[in-house]
């Protein structure tokens, strides 16, 4: 079954369903990939701190020259990691990503974070503005890098002063959105924009945990959820299969993290049905609310995007 899409701001077709890397070690990396486009994904999300980008650049060589896949079938989607935010740094980075995809272009390049830091991340460069970075992402659409531009991690006041000064305005954004983080507000204000939106974490980052060094706050579940759970048996689906429907539904794109070839498949399996009107609005009613990624070392850049969330 073919992926529904939404149209860009540019008029390309962007899946309204792909495959995330983040965490996916390189050896893993390329077996998911396999998977992923044998079952029908054509929408790969990765980023150059994702260190996987030479990896998913080999099985994409691999099925494109042996015809597989076209080009303009695939959607790729990478990011320009905080490092590099200064307006200058942008071309060499969006080349580098291009020669580990061993692509002539992407189809979505993205501010990882707004933001800015030294390229060895010892020192926070305060003076960077998203502004600036913007003057970049520009440049490097104008030229052919990539076919579309976003940011990603952004507040919605960040949104509206890019969309102020921006020559060519945002394509994409992609946050963390779930039923218990549904980012109604930002959502509205993209669409007042034009601006196609991308949830990760869709189904709550399980998998978030693995990486040990970061002190996650304690979260319940979305797979547990009970509602998610009521509705999932109604229509003899899994639980993961009802978020990323729900999401889908809300004319989002989504795009589930996994290497595990049975849930790879499982998460694509979500063609077939359709939530009822009550069931949207059940799952966008869920009680618990709680954002899980906050990135502690955005603190203290006056570009941080959740300082008013912040407790401490």
């Amino acid at each position: 079954m073919t992926v529904p899409t939404t149209a860009l701001p540019t008029g390309a077709q962007f899946p309204l369903l792909g495959l995330g890397t983040w965490l996916s070690k390189p050896e893993e990396v390329k077996n998911a990939v396999r998977v992923a486009l044998d079952v029908g994904y054509r929408y790969i999300d990765t980023a150059s701190i994702y260190k996987n980008e030479s990896e998913i650049g080999e099985v994409l060589h691999e099925y494109l020259s042996s015809g597989k896949v076209k080009r303009e079938e695939l959607f790729i989607t990478t990011k320009l990691f905080c490092t590099h935010n200064r307006p200058e740094d942008v071309e060499g980075q969006i080349k580098d990503s291009l020669k580990r995809l061993q692509l002539d272009y992407v189809d979505l390049y993205l501010i990882h974070g707004p933001v800015s830091f030294s390229h060895d991340m010892k020192e926070m460069l305060k003076d960077v503005r998203v502004e600036d970075t913007w003057r970049g992402m520009e440049g490097v659409f104008e030229k052919g890098f990539a076919k579309a531009i976003g940011v990603s991690n952004f507040s919605i006041e960040q949104v509206e002063r890019v969309q102020k000064s921006a020559k060519i305005p945002i394509h994409n954004i992609q946050v963390e959105c779930h039923i218990y983080f549904p980012q109604f507000e930002l959502h509205e204000v993209c669409k007042k924009h034009n601006i196609s939106f991308t949830a990760y974490a869709p189904l709550g980052s399980p998998g978030r945990l693995e990486k040990t060094e970061v002190n996650w706050e304690p979260a319940p579940c979305p797979l547990e959820d009970e509602t998610v759970k009521k509705i999932a048996e109604k229509h003899s689906k899994t639980p993961a299969q009802v978020l990323i429907r729900h999401l889908m539904q809300r004319n989002m794109s989504v795009i589930p993290k996994s290497i595990n070839d049975k849930r790879i498949k499982e998460n694509f399996d979500v063609l077939d049905f359709e939530l009822t009107e009550e069931e949207v609005k059940e799952l966008n009613n869920a009680k618990h609310h709680q954002r899980l990624f906050f990135g502690d070392f955005f603190k203290g850049h006056p570009e941080d995007p959740y300082k008013l969330e912040r407790k401490d």
